[in-house]
């Protein structure tokens, strides 16, 4: 938010650029007063990337998948858990969304980060976790974590055998992305330029190389995909956090 009002106030000469994650589109929703309008005061350059939080579960729950996992939440309602790399985190509202869109009561745990929630969830504190890919890469390989599902719209290119949750819940999409945007009085013409140029790096060996590391997709987009894009993730998000009450303040 620092960061963001920051780059709001700059002058908009293509020289001060944001680089924004899913929670850009989530925060209008979380806080009652923000010190930027995020409709208002940005012009979107590109979408640089989306990937999938990964549905995680401790071996010993019977739940394989999606489905299965439904259906034993819905069984026992309050009882089952899922952690999170923290309140209001991209990882929880794909939990706040899963739970939403398949009308299920499972407990919600936050945490300061990933790695005491992959330390609790392989010790059996808590029953699932929505988590950043690289983060339960390691401990899925040992087989103290299983893979449930990934949140994103389609497989991910880099583990293209896990199922998506919107395969057993339509129209479900929980993916995590990032891009960039300049201040909203920035000249049409930089913004073509700085498209442009974003462009040609997502095009790259190199870049394409270097996201199939983390776990995520290439995604690029124009000016007005992305300003789509943003504003529809605005809505789902917003209404996802009036119907939860998860607010950051």
């Amino acid at each position: 938010i620092v960061g963001t009002e920051a780059v709001a106030k700059s002058k908009a000469d293509g020289y001060s650029l944001l680089v924004v994650s899913s929670s850009h589109a989530m925060n209008p929703a979380m806080y009652s007063k923000l010190p930027y309008d995020t409709a208002r005061d940005f012009v979107p350059v590109s979408l640089l990337l989306s990937g999938p939080t990964l549905v995680v579960a401790h071996p010993s729950l019977p739940a394989k998948n999606a489905r299965e996992l439904i259906a034993l939440a819905k069984a026992k309602p309050g009882v089952l858990t899922f952690a999170s790399a923290g309140h209001g985190t991209p990882p929880h509202m794909a939990g706040e969304l899963f739970k939403s869109l398949a009308k299920i009561d499972i407990l919600h745990i936050p945490y300061k980060g990933n790695a005491l929630a992959i330390t609790d969830l392989m010790g059996g504190q808590i029953t699932t976790m929505f988590s950043d890919a690289l983060p339960a890469m390691q401990a899925m390989k040992t087989g103290k974590l299983r893979a449930i599902a990934v949140t994103s719209a389609k497989r991910s290119q880099a583990m293209p055998e896990l199922p998506t949750i919107g395969e057993t819940l339509k129209g479900y999409d929980a993916s995590t992305w990032y891009g960039v945007l300049a201040p909203a009085k920035t000249p049409r013409a930089i913004i073509d330029k700085l498209n442009s140029e974003a462009m040609k790096a997502i095009a790259s060996p190199y870049y394409r190389e270097r996201l199939n590391i983390l776990i995520a997709d290439v995604a690029g987009s124009t000016p007005k995909e992305f300003a789509a894009y943003i504003r529809s993730e605005y809505d789902k998000y917003g209404q996802v956090i009036k119907a939860t009450g998860a607010r950051a303040d």
